[in-house]
This record gives C-alpha cells, sequence and structure tokens, in this order.
C-alpha cells in the first residue's frame, strides 16, 4: 500500500489561547486519531513543534481515500484543522512495516 506525508494545519476555529488537549472536541479528536492509529491507516502522527501544523504518515490506496477519512475527523468537521497538503511518499530508507 502507498505511504503518504499529509500536513494538517490549525484552522479558523483554533483557540490560541488554549492547549492542544483543550481544544473543542479533544477526546473526540484523539480517539477518532487512535482508531486510525490501530487500523494501520496512520502510521505516525504529531504537532509540528514551533509551527501550526501537525504531520502524518498515512497509509492509503490514494490522496481520495484520506480526504474521505480525515473528513470524518470532529476537528476537521468543527473548523480546528484543515488540510494543508498530501503527498505520496517513497520510503528509501527503513521501514513502515507491512
Amino acid at each position: 500500500m502507498p505511504n503518504f506525508v499529509v500536513i494538517r494545519s490549525r484552522g479558523p476555529k483554533w483557540d490560541d489561547a488554549r492547549p492542544l488537549e483543550g481544544q473543542c472536541g479533544w477526546r473526540e479528536h484523539a480517539d477518532f486519531m487512535d482508531a486510525l492509529f490501530m487500523e494501520d491507516f496512520v502510521a505516525f502522527a504529531g504537532p509540528l513543534e514551533g509551527t501550526r501544523d501537525a504531520l502524518l504518515i498515512i497509509r492509503a490506496k490514494d490522496e481520495a481515500e484520506i480526504l474521505q477519512r480525515l473528513a470524518a475527523d470532529p476537528w476537521t468537521q468543527n473548523g480546528l484543522l484543515t488540510l494543508k497538503d498530501c503527498l505520496p511518499w517513497e520510503v528509501r530508507l527503513g521501514s513502515l512495516g507491512e
């Protein structure tokens, strides 16, 4: 299955006065992301320090699958995260397992 690098950015509803875990719907978002990880759809995910972005390494058949799956994230639905970039990624060194 192909790998993708996905960058998501804080959306218009992000409250800069609150920490990550204090954002509206944190628990629902965390549960959603945990489920994607348990399904081996998301291999790695986390905020990029010093930016308004988060990096995800995703295994998917194509970009359309990624867009469809991430559209169900409560933080996408409530405007806390937006998709900034989605790029196919060929792993040359190391392994994400299979």
